[in-house]
């Protein structure tokens, strides 16, 4: 069973960020505030050199997704075996019965919280090759270079609980979705759009929940690529939530890059890119859910 949830999840995670990967950049970047435009077209190729545009500009779209689909797989085995064994547990050792809303929300918070060493870097270098023009890549050896393992790390404390909040919606707000629109006589074809519909109303109530945090952790993990904010000598990794980098002590606390942006711009900075957020998470999460249901299926047969 773990194999089967490694493989669905790995192939349904991936699809799901390259369907969503343009909508996911725009959120990224006015989420960080990016002053350079969404296309850096400083680096695109002369005009004469038509082709050579067009597969840049296609190709910018995809900046940023080689990290999360390498990182996917492994990040959906643990998420969905720590659920699956957490509910077990949670539900007196028996998932077959229909669990509680809190045991589901429970258990997908464990979830969430296992994933944290490969989200947490997975996260970060997405993030900063979505609003910089290197590849993942690049910013991965960048990162080790500046700081090395923890380097890596950036804003892994607001990722944590990003991922724990985010993750108990996940699976609570699917599931209480299914049994609402799931009946006995539903044909393939009505529980195929039915998994579409909960898939993408499960998506939007997550990011809707955790959007501020997710504001913000993008915010601790893109500081120092901002022009606005950077500092001489910026670039080094914060570790995790609060406290200063051992290199680069003008890197402020998460609580202070926080306290920063609700002073300069309000409350509103915490919900830019919700509507671009939410349509993404719609499309993603009913494309999601859909290819996992299916290959979870055939991969039991």
């Amino acid at each position: 069973m773990m194999s089967a949830d490694f493989w669905a999840g790995y192939l349904s995670g991936a699809v799901g960020i390259v369907v969503g990967n343009p909508l996911d950049i725009l959120k990224t970047k006015l989420q960080a505030g990016a002053a350079s435009p969404l296309v850096e077209t400083h680096i695109i190729p002369a005009p004469d050199q038509a082709r050579s545009r067009r597969a840049f500009i296609w190709t910018s779209w995809l900046r940023g997704a080689a990290a999360p689909i390498l990182g996917y797989g492994a990040l959906n085995a643990l998420l969905f075996m720590t659920y699956n064994r957490s509910l077990a547990l949670l539900n007196t050792g028996n998932i077959s019965d229909r669990p509680s809303g809190w045991t589901i929300w429970t258990a997908g918070a464990l979830g969430g919280l296992a994933t944290f060493f490969v989200s947490a870097p997975t996260e970060l270098v997405k993030c900063r090759a979505q609003v910089s023009t290197q590849s993942s890549i690049e910013v991965t050896k960048a990162l080790w270079k500046q700081g090395k393992l923890p380097g890596l790390y950036m804003g892994g404390g607001i990722t944590s609980v990003r991922d724990a909040v985010g993750y108990g919606f996940y699976f609570w707000s699917y599931e209480l979705a299914k049994r609402a629109v799931s009946t006995e006589e539903d044909s393939p074809n009505q529980r195929a759009l039915k998994v579409l519909l909960c898939g993408g109303l499960a998506g939007v109530v997550t990011w809707t929940s955790i959007f501020p945090m997710d504001a913000l952790k993008t915010r601790v993990q893109t500081w120092d690529l901002m022009s606005h904010t950077q500092p001489p000598n910026a670039g080094v990794a914060q570790p995790l939530l609060g406290g200063q980098s051992l290199t680069n002590p003008l890197r402020p606390s998460t609580l202070r890059i926080a306290k920063d942006m609700y002073a300069a711009e309000g409350v509103s900075v915490f919900f830019r890119g919700l509507g671009i957020c939410n349509v993404r998470a719609f499309i993603v999460n009913a494309v999601q859910w859909a290819v996992y249901e299916y290959l979870m299926k055939q991969l039991a047969q």
